[in-house]
Order: structure tokens, then sequence, then C-alpha cells
């Protein structure tokens, strides 16, 4: 199965990542943020709504995306750009926009406040 994780981490944590992965070590496919704001201000329910539907569905047109969605075009499509930006989705040579994963892991700690 294709997974992506997405998690909440220190600089550090990906620094270790990135360097192990120079040294040849199998890291799989992860989105890091740097804060759980910063997640949730890219993760709304609505573009939650699109990596569910499009989780597994390979690739597909934002008119298609929006019907199974039921939602206005216009809307679906900032909500596109915005995942884009960010790496969530890819667009492919034709066009269309995908999500080429199979599930999607978030990974995260909640600790008490200082």
């Amino acid at each position: 199965m294709n997974t992506i994780t997405i998690e909440v981490a220190a600089l550090e944590k990906t620094r270790e990542r990135m360097l192990a992965a120079f040294d040849g070590q199998e890291q799989g496919s992860f989105i890091t943020f740097s804060s759980a704001e910063d997640l949730w201000k890219t993760f709304t329910l609505k573009r939650w709504d699109i990596i569910r539907t499009m989780t597994g569905a390979g690739a597909m047109a934002i008119r298609e995306l929006a019907r199974r969605l039921n939602r206005d075009v216009r809307a679906v499509h900032a909500d596109v750009q915005a995942l884009l930006a960010c790496g969530v989705l890819n667009k492919t040579a034709a066009g269309a926009i995908e999500f080429p994963y199979d599930a999607v892991h978030v990974d995260f700690v909640v600790t008490k406040a200082a």
C-alpha cells in the first residue's frame, strides 16, 4: 500500500530523515508541518474531503472532483490550488490532478501548554 504520512515535526527530525535518505535508508513519503496550526490552516475540513475523495482514485479533472464532492467548481478549484501549492496534490502532464496515495496516516502529538 502506498501511504503518505502527514506529520507535525521539528525541523531537526526532518533534517535527520533527510540525512538518512541520503545514506540510502528508505524513509517513506512524508508531508511535514512545523506546527499543528500550520497543518490545520492547510487541511481544512473541505480539503480533507478532497483528500478522502481522491485517495486511491487516480487522476481526475477538477470538474469531476467537484461533482463527486457535490461542491461548486470554483470553490474546489481554490482548495485544489492550495493543496497543489504545498505539494499535497500533483498535476499530471494532461492537466488532471492526482493524490497518488492509497492511504493517509496523520501523526502528531498534543502536549500540555507551557
